[in-house]
């Protein structure tokens, strides 16, 4: 009969696990496994859903966004399961980490909204939801991409409060901490958005998610 971790013990291993879980980069694997070239050397360089749609590859667009997403939410469920709440968001913590900074891409990952998404599903669905549906929104009235991702974040934990009154549980602090990061890795397209020169969607920017 296998023993039961101790917190400690626990707390590690889905921090360690969620980090390798959110570090598989989708866009990459899937790019080059379909002949399309390495990402990071396509548009912006980045790993992400909204850089592998300017291959002019859907298919592998939202193969990244589903894989993206399904890291996130895969890290978190299988903590819940295995140890604690407590452990649960700190392994989405850690996914998220991953996707941001993977160790195998010298730590120059994604911008980390697909993964988010994810990650709200399997701590609080209607929130995702609530994300989804504002990213979507700001997204067809404004063009751009990079607004709806960071309005969508920003609100993520004021839909959390709204929908559930968490204000002291894990999750709530897991969406603001990663929200925070959110904004720091779009830090140049919020330079562009405050100058007016901000791309976008159907003009350098694609209509998938980051």
């Amino acid at each position: 009969m296998l023993a039961t971790p101790t917190p400690a013990a626990a707390l590690i291993a889905s921090a360690i696990g969620g980090y390798l879980l959110g570090s598989i980069a989708f866009g990459v694997i899937a790019t080059r496994l379909a002949g399309a070239g390495d990402i990071r050397q396509v548009g912006s360089g980045n790993i992400g859903a909204t850089n592998v749609l300017r291959t002019g590859r859907r298919d592998l667009a939202a193969i990244t966004l589903i894989g993206d997403a399904a890291k996130g939410a895969a890290a978190v469920l299988l903590a819940g399961v295995l140890f604690s709440p407590t452990a649960a968001a700190v392994a989405g913590g850690a996914a998220f980490l991953g996707h941001l900074f993977p160790v195998w891409l010298r730590f120059r990952g994604g911008k980390g909204m697909a993964t988010f998404l994810g990650i709200l599903i399997a701590i609080a669905w209607p929130v995702s939801v609530a994300a989804a549906l504002t990213w979507i929104a700001m997204a067809a009235v404004f063009k751009m991409s990079s607004l709806a991702t960071l309005t969508a974040a920003a609100l993520s934990p004021l839909y959390l409060l709204f929908l559930f009154h968490w204000s002291t549980e894990p999750r709530l602090w897991l969406i603001v901490a990663m929200a925070v990061l959110i904004f720091v890795r779009h830090h140049r397209n919020i330079r562009r958005l405050l100058t007016g020169t901000e791309p976008r969607i159907g003009a350098g920017e694609s209509v998938a998610a980051p």
